[in-house]
């Protein structure tokens, strides 16, 4: 079973997002917290496996929550999917540089707010493709021009810098292991092997860090 902590300041959007949940058999609501603050709390003690956190509730707001779930003296990090209405592209930032692993809209259909959460405890990353697009171009413009490059990535072998720019791209690991020929469990190998170099929790925030540092640039096929 997947446990789901639901942080929401409005009690009828948790109450929503629970029935959508309950009704999943692999997926146990463990709790719900009006904000910030009780989500650290209930984390803590509830130790859920994904945090839906919403962005703006009052005394502490979803980022520094996630901020502080994922934060390096945590004892122990769940995944969490940021949930909102408000889909600019500042709170997609600061959620993936908090840690987190995904980005929905309250909009998007009720079906997918479970196969999201499927996806983050899978360890897999999940954007909305509009925000991923969005996301990517605003990077770009707002990179600091000659910004040096992070030292890590000067650990990664050639090999593993192939794979970290293509993953930046888009490219799922069996599309990887068809551009670079070779096996899809050795591009694991890789794709691994880079997360543990550069302290990467999922592609995500590799696609972050590729961009971020310019070795991705927009319109790189």
């Amino acid at each position: 079973m997947i446990r789901v902590l639901i942080v929401d300041d409005q009690a009828l959007v948790r109450g929503g997002f629970r029935s959508i949940l309950e009704g999943q058999d692999d997926i146990a609501v463990i709790g719900e917290a009006e904000d910030g603050r009780r989500a650290v709390e209930l984390v803590a003690s509830t130790r859920p496996d994904v945090v839906v956190m919403d962005v703006r509730m009052p005394h502490m707001d979803g980022i520094t929550a996630t901020s502080v779930i994922l934060g390096a003296d945590a004892p122990r990090r769940p995944r969490v999917l940021i949930l909102t209405t408000f889909d600019h592209e500042e709170y997609v930032y600061e959620a993936l540089r908090a840690g987190a692993s995904g980005f929905l809209l309250k909009s998007a259909p009720p079906r997918e707010l479970a196969g999201a959460i499927r996806t983050v405890a899978a360890g897999d990353a999940l954007l909305a493709p509009d925000i991923t697009r969005r996301m990517i171009e605003d990077y770009l413009t707002r990179r600091r021009p000659g910004r040096s490059r992070p030292a890590a990535l000067e650990s990664l072998t050639p090999r593993e810098t192939e794979v970290l720019t293509l993953m930046a791209r888009g490219r799922s690991n069996s599309e990887i292991a068809g551009d670079l020929y070779l096996s899809e469990p050795t591009v694991k190998t890789h794709v691994s092997n880079v997360f543990s170099k550069l302290g990467l929790r999922d592609r995500v925030q590799a696609v972050v860090l590729a961009y971020e540092s310019g070795l991705v640039e927009v319109g790189m096929p």
